[in-house]
């Protein structure tokens, strides 16, 4: 089907996106509201991750144009609630912001990334001859370079386990952080 038929039935490249995502994300639903705030939001940003990075591009539309469809607003409404209850107050917002937006944001890079897999072992090893030039003398960075950032160039399975594993990580860093606010104050 030529695009022009799309346009011409659904609407321009913006609102055939924005439809898409929408029917992503219209099976998303809060967990259960009387759990604690960090149990709470650590299950409802594992439950995205899945849905999120089996369409890329998802995140990134998220991030850009926020929670817009009815079908995400008692996400927010629910999420927000349950920062004041567990001790945030005024700040609840911020720290929703905060927590959503670290999270799809890591899937969106991930997204971006994966558009890199594509370039070939020939781009990757140009990108990672140069990384380890740079990194002469300085074995941490060598380190990063062949613990951290060459199995994620390399792609495949072990780089989408990967991408998972680092997206738990940062959402059980995030929910840390956060909860360490409340702790000071």
């Amino acid at each position: 089907m030529a695009p022009s038929v799309l346009y011409h039935h659904v609407g321009g490249k913006d609102l055939i996106a924005r439809r898409v995502v929408e029917r992503v994300v219209e099976g998303f639903g809060p967990p259960p509201a009387g759990l604690p705030w960090t149990v709470w939001f650590r299950t409802l940003l594992l439950d995205l991750y899945p849905s999120l990075a089996a369409y890329p591009g998802t995140a990134n539309w998220l991030l850009m144009h926020g929670p817009t469809f009815p079908t995400l607003m008692p996400i927010v409404e629910t999420g927000i609630m349950i920062l004041r209850r567990g001790g945030f107050g005024d700040r609840a917002p911020v720290g929703y912001a905060l927590l959503l937006n670290t999270a799809v944001l890591t899937v969106s890079l991930s997204d971006d990334r994966l558009r890199h897999e594509e370039d070939g072992p020939r781009d990757h090893a140009t990108m990672m001859a140069e990384f380890r030039a740079a990194a002469e003398g300085l074995p941490g960075v060598q380190s990063m370079a062949d613990d951290f950032i060459a199995p994620f160039a390399r792609g495949g399975e072990t780089a989408d386990r990967l991408r998972e594993e680092y997206y738990r990580l940062v959402v059980d860093t995030t929910i840390a952080g956060l909860a360490a606010t409340l702790e000071r104050g």
